[in-house]
């Protein structure tokens, strides 16, 4: 039987995984204030806000510049990894009228067609590569 597992050596194996950024506790503080903003933008008046002065809007919540920059940016892909939540998220690409396909298309590179029939067709292959510092 073996001892406990360190969990900061177990977290960072998540770290590993090619083109996939889970979600963890030390994303989520990091991403707090730019997971508050998206969601701030349930609100109408807030959207027409963010709209009519995004910079300015941006500037009303503690978020670092890379995150600012991402959103002003729309790298969805760097907001994964700047803490953003993908559901949380969602309320940005909604506030620009994309729908979730459209927008997760961007993050694949690949067309909303041809990202629909990958994703109809059972998504991703698990084959290829599975591991970065293996290379494999």
């Amino acid at each position: 039987m073996s001892g406990p597992r360190d969990i900061h050596s177990y977290l960072a194996e998540f770290e590993d995984i090619p083109g996939t950024r889970v979600y963890t506790a030390k994303r989520a503080r990091a991403g707090y204030h730019l997971n508050q903003f998206a969601m701030s933008l349930m609100k109408a008046e807030n959207r027409e806000r963010f709209k009519a002065d995004e910079r300015g809007y941006l500037d009303e919540w503690p978020m670092s510049e890379a995150q600012k920059q991402a959103v002003l940016d729309r790298d969805y892909n760097r907001l994964l990894d700047l803490g953003g939540n993908i559901y949380f998220l969602a309320k940005v690409f909604s506030t620009d009228g994309l729908s979730f396909v459209e927008a997760v298309s961007t993050m694949t590179g690949m067309s909303v067609e041809a990202y629909q029939a990958m994703m109809q067709a059972g998504g991703r292959s698990p084959e290829g590569q599975r591991s970065k510092k293996e290379g494999r």
